[in-house]
Formats: structure tokens, C-alpha cells, sequence
């Protein structure tokens, strides 16, 4: 999937000097939006991060399986994130959700919303989903941005959701139907980006290069 310099493709065992760079070289960026796993329960089983490779493999059952896409993220021929379509559920729900980060060095670019919305119409058009959701933490107000300039509905807040740095945390829900977009989310997007805001510039993405912001649900 493309659009201009953004590039969405399957991940690959291949990616992973470069996806360790970016995710070493962000490390601070992400850590306060990443998952991580929960303290074990007496009787229950010891979990551990998972390698490179084992989280490629993991990703590759679970898409052969039909239940996620794995993506990631490139910008002008370099690899700058990861985004994945998870927790896919057919049957009368017809269901994913969208999990994303990005690297802070592209933040503001419309990498991300562009991003979301190529792999929601890829959705929608192409895999057959009705619904796609976006959870994210209350206090990540730039991620909150990529899904509001994207115009999906705010639903509601989903208390201790999932553990993300080191405890569980409150997630705001946010959603969006086909029957929403039926010009495509990429044409919205587009749309959105090319109008005049109030102060007469066009597009709201130049004002996210004045200070950069998370742009991603890193974890999620």
C-alpha cells in the first residue's frame, strides 16, 4: 500500500537491523506507550519479551490465521514504524484494532494518519472488516490527534485496558464503521489536509513541525 512517500508493507525477518535501529534510537520516544507484560500469577506461566525473531514469527502465525495484519511503516525508502491490525474477529462482528509507532524524527509529516487510513481502506475495501477501533492512553495527546484528524468517533474509556509501562492503564476508545467512510478514509484524509485551517494555512500537519509529538499508540 502506498501513498506518496509513505509505504505500508508486510513486516519481514529481513527488517530487523533496521527496525532495531529506529526502535533503539527511539527508545525514550516509546517507552511510556509500549505494552509490557504483567507480573505472574502464582499458578500462572513466567512471560518474557519476546526477540526479534520470535515476534516476526508470532506476527506471520497470527496473519496466516486470519486474525492480524503486521505491517511496517516507510517513508522516503526507510523503515520508520510498525503497524499492525490485531484481535481481527469475523462472524457477526467483523472486527480489528490498530496498534501503531513511529519513529520521532517523522513525527508531524503525515506519516501516521496517512498510514492509518491506507490500512483502514485496505480494511474496509479489501480484507471485508465493518469496524475498526483505536484504543489509546488519555495522556498521549498526539496519537489522539492522528485518529482525530482522521475523524474517528470517540466512544468511551475503557479503565485498566492494558499494562503498558510497567502497569495497567485507562484507554480511550476510538472507532470507526465502513458505512463512515464510504469515499475512503485516504480521500477524507486528503481532504482534511488540503482545507484551509482558521489561521488560513493549508493543512494542520505544519503546525506539527514546530514541536514534535508522539505520533503513534506505541504498544497498543
Amino acid at each position: 500500500m502506498v501513498d506518496g512517500d509513505v509505504v505500508l508493507r508486510p513486516i519481514r525477518l529481513r527488517d530487523q537491523r533496521a527496525w532495531r535501529e529506529v526502535n533503539r534510537r527511539n527508545r525514550d520516544w516509546l517507552r511510556p506507550w509500549e505494552a509490557t507484560i504483567p507480573p505472574p500469577t502464582p499458578s500462572g506461566p513466567i512471560a518474557h519479551r519476546p526477540t526479534y525473531r520470535q515476534m516476526v514469527r508470532h506476527l506471520r502465525a497470527e496473519a496466516n490465521s486470519g486474525r492480524m495484519l503486521p505491517f511496517v511503516i516507510e517513508y522516503q525508502g526507510r523503515l520508520v514504524g510498525q503497524l499492525t491490525v490485531a484481535g481481527i474477529t469475523w462472524g457477526s462482528m467483523c472486527s480489528g484494532h490498530i496498534g501503531y509507532w513511529v519513529d520521532q524524527s517523522v513525527a508531524g509529516r503525515g506519516v501516521m494518519p496517512t498510514a492509518v487510513a491506507l490500512v483502514s481502506d485496505h480494511c474496509f475495501r479489501t480484507v471485508g472488516l465493518h469496524r475498526i477501533e483505536v484504543c489509546i492512553r488519555p495522556e498521549n495527546g498526539p496519537s489522539r490527534r492522528v485518529v482525530e484528524k482522521l475523524g474517528f468517533r470517540k466512544e468511551g474509556l475503557r479503565p485498566r485496558y492494558l499494562h503498558i509501562d510497567g502497569a495497567w492503564r485507562d484507554h480511550l476508545v476510538f472507532a470507526l464503521t465502513a458505512e463512515e467512510v464510504p469515499e475512503g478514509l485516504l480521500a477524507r484524509w486528503r481532504r482534511r489536509r488540503s482545507a484551509p485551517d482558521r489561521s488560513g494555512q493549508v493543512g494542520s500537519e505544519q503546525s506539527g513541525r514546530q514541536k514534535p509529538g508522539k505520533s503513534g499508540n506505541a504498544g497498543k
